[in-house]
């Protein structure tokens, strides 16, 4: 929140305005922008407090505080978002303001003369001053669309003003008058201008155009600029920049329509991807890993393009040749992958404490012990703390990150961490993948600490027979019917520690018993396509039915995801099920966790139905 740099009550006017010595302030300025101005006339509050100029100071805090806002062009009713977000405060916003910092900023309007700060202070009194005057909003288009539509002026806060005077001609309709022919004719103008030395500025403003469905009388010409900066651009060896272009221009020639002209872009662009890949190949520091996900890149812009189109460049032949190459990179890129070693940490008192656990006890009551050292995992709390651990070491997630499997096959990739107050769809994906990763980390202690050194006492103490098994399934309400044998066979083998077998056998029967108990709920759990073919649906749909929590609970759901369904994670079902999985994969601690955890679900029911409380009894389900 605001903190108290000024009595509230400071009463300031337009002579304090005109004596503050902001246009001097502003003259400081190194670059433009807003973050900059908020820079220079905090600076100045700070100096006008030490030198006792408290209504000085007062007028300079306002106009830092207006310009330090974050603009959100898009939105209609909160188009000014805080700076700065902490977990206990915020920076300000324009609900912090007072409706006498509003009048004030309505005195002192017709004295400013500096675009950026005009524009700003019009847009905060068309927000807040009640009842609305849309002679505000029409001060805020003028001003904003008077800045300059060059690249540094864009990098440093022009993206957002001019999408946000096109939003507030939107707003405004006919009360704007021309306002909205006007700005489109100024972004072609400087559309058309643009050369190689403004970088990105062309297609910048393309995006704005076609974002604001602007600019379509004149799609041949955008089309074509775009395509001549192109090709301007891999002329010279910038395969990045090229690229872009090439795939606005794309889009550009779609909307003419101009099929022909739009699958050629669409051809270079994928060629740009190749250029790429061959160039981290072979280079000084290459990386086959790069290369691999250039070439998948390549192969996925070649599948966009539409059947007409492809025998005129031999899609399907050009496919089939990349289609080698990312293999081949693929499979050098897992010799490029090293370890990370950290300082060893001393377990030895946490093992002790799970051999304990389950010693000296009889068979059901170890039994019983053994499932219990984990109570598996909290999901809202790892949620909450995966996120506060995003976001108190941002570096950590402001690159999307690939996932490759072993045989060098990209299966995964987790996006960009934005630093924004509000999360993202793109975030939500990100912090779903760190989760699974924490859980992860999670899995292996507790298989090395816990479940490995238990379950060597339990094979010394007690000798427990596949009948055992099979006779803990059968009265188990956990395990379907006419599926204890194999889940039996499966948890013995696993206590046993063959866990190839344990994993053959149980994957696809966690997959059932998935399935049976969302059917019991009342889940639709097939698939009926337009022949009137009734398919199952695997796994990875069966948990994300909104029943899967409803049955199972929202930790043991996110659980199986985890385990058996997330590229994020070992994906068991999915490895299994394809041939993937090695023997060594049968023998990791999430192999070892999966049969552990189905093993606890077997336990925790059949104890629960043969030591039913009043309670159990009354709610029971089975």
């Amino acid at each position: 929140m605001q903190n108290e740099r000024y009595p509230s009550e400071l009463v300031i006017s337009l002579h304090d305005f005109n004596t503050s010595g902001w246009k001097e302030a502003i003259t400081q300025v190194s670059r433009e922008g807003y973050s900059a101005m908020w820079q220079v006339l905090s600076n100045a509050a700070r100096t006008a407090i030490e030198e006792g100029r408290r209504e000085h100071s007062k007028v300079l805090w306002l106009l830092a505080d207006a310009c330090s806002m974050m603009l959100s062009p898009l939105s209609s009713n909160e188009p000014f978002k805080p700076f700065a977000v902490l977990h206990d405060r915020r920076s300000i916003i324009p609900d912090d303001m007072s409706d006498s910092d509003i009048e004030f900023f309505v005195e002192i309007l017709d004295e400013v003369d500096n675009d950026w700060l005009r524009a700003r202070l019009s847009d905060l009194i068309w927000l807040k001053i009640k009842p609305r005057n849309t002679k505000f909003a029409l001060e805020a288009i003028d001003a904003y669309s008077r800045l300059p539509l060059d690249t540094d002026t864009w990098i440093h806060g022009g993206r957002d003003c001019w999408p946000r005077a096109i939003k507030l001609v939107q707003t405004l309709k006919k009360v704007s008058g021309d306002r909205i022919q006007q700005i489109e004719t100024g972004i072609i103008t400087a559309l058309l201008k643009t050369t190689q030395k403004d970088g990105y500025l062309g297609l910048w403003l393309a995006d704005l155009l076609k974002s604001n469905r602007l600019g379509l009388s004149s799609k041949t010409a955008i089309s074509k600029k775009l395509e001549t900066l192109a090709r301007e651009f891999d002329g010279e060896g910038d395969l990045h920049r090229a690229r872009d272009y090439f795939a606005r221009s794309a889009e550009w020639y779609k909307l003419i329509p101009d099929v022909a002209k739009a699958a050629e872009m669409t051809v270079l662009v994928a060629e740009g991807w190749v250029k790429e890949a061959i160039a981290r190949a072979t280079s000084e520091n290459s990386s086959y890993m790069v290369a691999a996900s250039f070439y998948e890149n390549a192969i996925q812009t070649y599948r966009t393009v539409p059947r007409a189109e492809r025998p005129s460049y031999q899609v399907d032949k050009r496919i089939s040749e990349l289609r080698v190459h990312l293999a081949d990179s693929g499979e050098r890129a897992v010799g490029e992958m090293g370890i990370i070693q950290s300082p060893p940490v001393d377990i030895t008192e946490i093992v002790e404490k799970a051999r304990t656990t389950v010693a000296g006890k009889s068979v059901s009551e170890a039994l019983l012990a053994f499932v219990e050292l984990h109570r598996g995992v909290n999901e809202e709390e790892l949620y909450e703390s995966t996120l506060k651990r995003m976001r108190a070491h941002p570096l950590q997630s402001l690159f999307a990150l690939t996932t490759i499997s072993r045989d060098g096959r990209v299966i995964a990739k987790r996006p960009a961490m934005s630093l924004g107050a509000e999360l993202t769809s793109d975030d939500e994906i990100a912090i779903r993948a760190e989760m699974i990763r924490n859980y992860g980390y999670l899995v292996g202690v507790v298989v090395q600490t816990s479940i490995w050194p238990a379950l060597e006492v339990l094979l010394v103490e007690h000798r427990l027979r596949e009948f055992d098994f099979i006779e803990l399934a059968r009265q188990s309400p956990f395990v379907p019917k006419e599926r204890e044998n194999l889940i039996g066979k499966a948890l013995y083998a696993g206590y046993e520690r063959d866990f190839v077998t344990a994993l053959h056998l149980l994957i696809p029967q966690v997959e059932h018993l998935v399935r049976v108990h969302l059917k019991q709920a009342g889940a639709k759990t097939s698939n009926l396509d337009k022949d009137g073919i009734e398919t199952e649906n695997g796994m990875s749909t069966l948990i994300d039915l909104p029943e899967a929590k409803q049955v199972f609970g929202k930790d043991l759901t996110f659980e199986f995801d985890s385990l058996f369904c997330s590229p994020f994670g070992p994906n068991l079902r999915n490895e299994l099920a394809h041939g993937l999985l090695d023997e060594d994969g049968c023998n990791t601690p999430f192999a070892i966790y999966s049969w552990w955890l189905i093993l606890r679900l077997t336990v925790v029911a059949w104890w629960n139905a043969a030591n039913p409380t009043a309670e159990d009894e009354e709610n029971s389900s089975y």
